[in-house]
């Protein structure tokens, strides 16, 4: 019998018959427990995705497996395996730097991935770098040209092996964004986010611009004091909402919105998403259960139209904001949408923690909308998401 679908409000654009393919193995309960074994179509706890057309390619960061997968096309089909592998010798091998030394073509614990320029650059988070190819790759394990964060393809200290960071250097990045030219990287363990204006062109290139710290050699959290509108805690993602920065801050449990894109180090944010104010930062604003205003651990950020959309991840569901007539009037604001839940005062996994269904969440680490496909990174269900907008 077809499982009850969430009853999404009418204003959200996505269908309510939930994704149209779902890529990952369908689930059955005696395997919900066991990470599942690397195969052209299986997935272990993806952090992040992205599609590169309305038609394809697709790219998915198989963070659980530290590897990359890709796909061709745009997937038509449940469980469609994979055409490409980046990071191990084969689609059944798995292990960080594929159980060997980090190179051009490794990774450990993959996360945010992202079209840049003519390209695909990834947040190589436990190497403390980014990866960034100069075309898209169309074969398995394409060496990427250039490294962010390391000095060449061989190390990956974080911060290089010092206790401060510079404008050179990671610490656990997660997020990545390209746009308009510059490229963003969400430094996530030194609580800030790096910008450089232009796409970096050499190996290890400082970053221009830095946001979440007074200066590029800082990483306390929230600047070494309480929470404020310029400060970070866990920044995790990166979107553009009619040019105005989106960045997700996790540790602080909202989302902050710059009036277009800063030019300046350490530049204050204008609103804030599931805190009432820019001090505040707990969980669901305090309580245990959400509301439409709260947050808790949003990780991932994406802009379909009007809407920007939110993978609010511990609360395994998904938020939609319509776009107002000035940002500002959104400090603080009710979502106007909903997904993954049945209410905005829901929570659990799958909804009551049952098994996952096509419109249902759990723990949903990365949204990023291409054209009329929602790519969701549906990490505690092994699976990503590719879910129509109307």
């Amino acid at each position: 019998m077809q499982p009850e679908l969430t009853k999404i409000p009418p204003n959200f654009p996505l269908s309510p018959l939930g994704a149209a393919v779902i890529l990952g193995d369908i689930p059955n309960p005696e395997l919900l427990a066991i990470p599942l074994a690397p195969t052209p179509s299986t997935m272990f706890g993806p952090r992040g995705a992205c599609l590169v057309s309305e038609t394809g390619a697709l790219w998915v960061a198989d963070t659980g497996h530290h590897r990359l997968l890709g796909w061709r096309n745009l997937p038509t089909r449940d469980s469609q395996p994979a055409d490409w592998v980046i990071g191990q010798p084969d689609f059944y091998h798995e292990g960080q730097n594929a159980k060997g030394t980090p190179g051009r073509a490794t990774v450990s614990v993959p996360t945010g991935i992202c079209v840049c320029g003519g390209g695909l650059a990834v947040a190589d988070a436990w190497n403390h770098r980014v990866l960034i190819w100069h075309k898209l790759p169309e074969d398995s394990n394409v060496p990427a040209d250039v490294v962010l964060g390391q000095a060449n393809f061989t190390n990956n200290e974080s911060n290089r092996g010092k206790q401060l960071p510079d404008a050179n250097t990671m610490h656990w990045p997660y997020g990545i964004s390209y746009h308009q030219g510059r490229l963003f990287v969400a430094d996530t363990g030194n609580r800030r986010l790096l910008i450089w204006q232009h796409l970096p062109t050499e190996n290890g290139q400082p970053a221009d611009i830095v946001l979440g710290q007074p200066d590029m050699t800082s990483r306390n959290e929230n600047g070494g004091g309480s929470p404020t509108a310029a400060s970070m805690r866990w920044c995790h993602d990166i979107a553009f909402w009619d040019d105005n920065l989106v960045v997700t801050d996790a540790g602080n449990n909202r989302v902050m919105i710059w009036q277009g894109i800063p030019t300046a180090n350490n530049t204050p944010c204008a609103v804030v998403l599931g805190q009432k104010s820019f001090e505040f930062v707990e969980m669901n604003q305090g309580v245990y259960f959400p509301s439409a205003s709260s947050l808790s651990m949003p990780y991932g950020v994406a802009v379909a139209g009007e809407w920007l959309v939110v993978a609010d991840t511990a609360n395994s569901r998904l938020l939609g904001w319509r776009k107002p007539e000035s940002i500002l009037l959104l400090q603080g604001g009710a979502a106007d949408a909903i997904a993954g839940q049945k209410t905005f005062q829901s929570k659990s996994e799958n909804r009551n923690f049952g098994l996952p269904t096509r419109d249902s969440l759990n723990w949903c680490y990365g949204v990023k909308v291409c054209g009329n496909t929602a790519v969701i990174s549906d990490s505690g269900n092994n699976r990503v998401l590719l879910w129509q907008f109307r």
